[in-house]
């Protein structure tokens, strides 16, 4: 398995010498090399990425505010020169967080823990249809067929099943990044739907069973596409 990097930074030797260390490592593939943001949130329009390498105080817009603007996110390492972002990095749920100068010794172990990470997740994802969520102090397990939707308010999470409502200690991306990404989606900062269970669509409003569920307008272009996808590949 190779991940797809970009690297991002404004100064020119650290570019290079993030390059040199992307080149050493086989399962690494740099796909995109960004002197700002603005150029990354450009490639990140047309271009799949696994990880980011994501440099801090730049022109323009710095790489905090970029990744608060984003959705659906890559896993991402932050480079910068400047410790006092750190807490505000792993806010983001960053992977991990390098200090420049940086070692090749340091950069190894970030995206050994990114590889390692991505490949735990695909794993689970291929190798069963269901996952285990800790709820009234013991472990349940849904069937990924089972769920309609998710529903995310500050640090639970509530699956709503057919069966009725399991709620879990948790954040919505957390949960999101355990599901099939070829059956569920985000529509909303705090809404994840599966794709096979949505009926109707109407305005900014998914039909699912009973439940209306909102799209935003962060989301909409992407939740139209793959639930228009979705239909039509089951209607062939």
């Amino acid at each position: 398995m190779k991940l797809k990097c970009i690297i991002t930074d404004d100064e020119p030797m650290a570019r290079k010498g993030l390059q040199g260390y992307v080149e050493k490592l086989d399962f690494l593939e740099l796909v995109g090399v960004c002197e700002d943001a603005i150029q990354l949130n450009n490639i990140l329009k047309t271009q799949s990425v696994d990880l980011l390498l994501l440099d801090i105080e730049m022109p323009y817009m710095s790489g905090i505010e970029l990744l608060s603007s984003l959705v659906n996110l890559p896993k991402v390492i932050i480079t910068s020169a400047y410790e006092q972002y750190a807490i505000k990095g792993y806010d983001l749920e960053v992977v991990d967080y390098l200090l420049k100068p940086i070692s090749f010794e340091r950069f190894l172990k970030a995206v050994n823990k990114v590889y390692d990470l991505i490949y735990s997740q695909q794993a689970t994802s291929q190798a069963s249809d269901y996952f285990f969520v800790k709820a009234n102090q013991k472990l349940e397990k849904i069937f990924f067929k089972d769920i309609l939707y998710i529903e995310g308010v500050e640090n639970y999470v509530s699956i709503h099943t057919q069966a009725g409502k399991i709620i879990t200690h948790s954040t919505l991306r957390l949960i999101l990044e355990n599901l099939p990404v070829n059956l569920f989606i985000q529509t909303h900062k705090s809404f994840i739907v599966n794709v096979e269970k949505v009926s109707t669509v109407e305005g900014n409003m998914l039909g699912i069973e009973k439940f209306k569920i909102p799209v935003s307008r962060t989301y909409k272009e992407k939740t139209m596409e793959t639930i228009l996808r979705n239909k039509l590949f089951n209607e062939n």
